[in-house]
């Protein structure tokens, strides 16, 4: 028995979502059919709707900050049953030497699991979703395609969170993927050392992500660079020491003169310009590293060899490098308990408002929109 719910579609050539009755089919043997309280926008789907023009391609159900309830489970599937809360993260095969030594985001099929440009989709070519109409639907975005009621998922990427009603479901959404990015670079791989100084390039959500991991660490100094002083302020609030406004100031002077005329021991870039990535890589003391979270399609940017040879390096990271397992409830247990204040960057919006979601995300004016089922 099949499972009708609405979704918001990306259709191609369509600058607006649109909400429309889909079909869910029963989950597969590894699959779970989970019923969406709620799903973070983020800049990767903004980045694949806009992507997602060609006119033969079928409608796309984005969305991979799920947070819900499990309704029904394949029968092969151990992990999950009907009644679990759990949050929805990116996929992976768990069959790779990243996946077996607990690098999942590292997975050798991360990108055919995840983000597929032909639409994400199960291995003999389904997607498990169609129109009312017998329509083709592209799904299994993320693993998950969660803008939608209903959504299917590979227990892999499922991970159950204990007891929990919407309202916290709500908020713990986008640990899925924005909050679990930023965090996971600074607490899983950057890891300051006591004493270090830190600098966050890009406060969106993903970036207050890791200065919210960076305030848990030994890090002394927290240094948020942005260009938008509401968020800066925002930072601050939550945690940084320090706050440069790279529209008004020379980031790279000041973070060397934060860093003692050396520069910071860490840095973490979010935005994907390349202009603020060179910033990013020249704010370094001899040693540092830089952690590359942020990409956008097609952008480089250069690295001049001499600023190698002074030890620094750069590390790009995926999905924070974490293991979904561990990682996502140790992140639950930080907000639960107050330490991570992630309800500071959320607005919630009612499906119907999706598109004041997006554009709200794109101008700024909020951190982090979650759309409520």
């Amino acid at each position: 028995m099949t499972t009708t719910t609405t979704a918001a579609l990306a259709i191609p050539g369509e600058e607006k979502y649109t909400l429309r009755d889909i079909v869910v089919d029963d989950p597969r043997p590894h699959e779970v059919l989970v019923r969406v309280v709620a799903a973070g926008l983020c800049h990767t789907d903004a980045t694949y709707k806009e992507a997602w023009a060609d006119p033969s391609l079928p409608p796309l159900v984005l969305g991979h900050e799920g947070a819900g309830v499990v309704e029904a489970v394949g029968e092969r599937v151990t992990g999950v049953r009907p009644g679990d809360r759990v949050l929805l993260t990116f996929n992976s095969c768990g069959e790779c030497a990243a996946c077996r030594t607990g690098h999942p985001a590292y997975c050798a099929r991360f990108t055919d699991l995840n983000t597929s440009p032909t639409g994400s989709v199960r291995a003999d070519g389904s997607s498990g979703l169609t129109g009312v109409d017998g329509s083709p639907i592209a799904g299994a975005f993320f693993g998950q395609s969660s803008l939608s009621g209903h959504a299917l998922a590979q227990e892999r990427n499922v991970v159950p969170i204990g007891a929990a009603d919407d309202e916290e479901l709500a908020l713990l959404a986008p640990l899925g993927c924005g909050i679990q990015t930023g965090a996971g670079a600074v607490l899983n791989e950057l890891r300051p050392e006591p004493g270090s100084t830190v600098a966050v390039f890009g406060t969106g959500a993903v970036g207050l992500g890791a200065l919210m991991a960076a305030r848990l660490t030994g890090a002394s100094r927290i240094v948020a660079v942005d260009i938008v002083p509401s968020r800066l302020d925002l930072a601050r609030e939550l945690g940084a020491t320090d706050v440069i406004n790279s529209a008004a100031a020379d980031p790279v002077a000041r973070l060397r003169e934060i860093g003692d005329g050396a520069g910071v021991q860490a840095a973490v870039e979010t935005s994907g310009v390349p202009q603020v990535q060179a910033q990013a890589l020249e704010s370094l003391a001899p040693r540092g590293v830089l952690g590359l979270i942020g990409v956008r399609l097609g952008a480089e940017f250069s690295v001049p060899a001499l600023s190698l040879l002074s030890g620094r390096r750069v590390h790009g990271i995926v999905e924070g490098d974490s293991d979904i397992v561990t990682f996502l409830p140790a992140l639950v247990g930080l907000v639960r308990s107050g330490r991570m204040p992630l309800g500071r960057l959320i607005r919630q919006y009612p499906l119907e408002r999706i598109n004041d979601a997006a554009r709200d995300a794109h101008s700024g004016v909020t951190v982090k929109p979650v759309v409520r089922f």
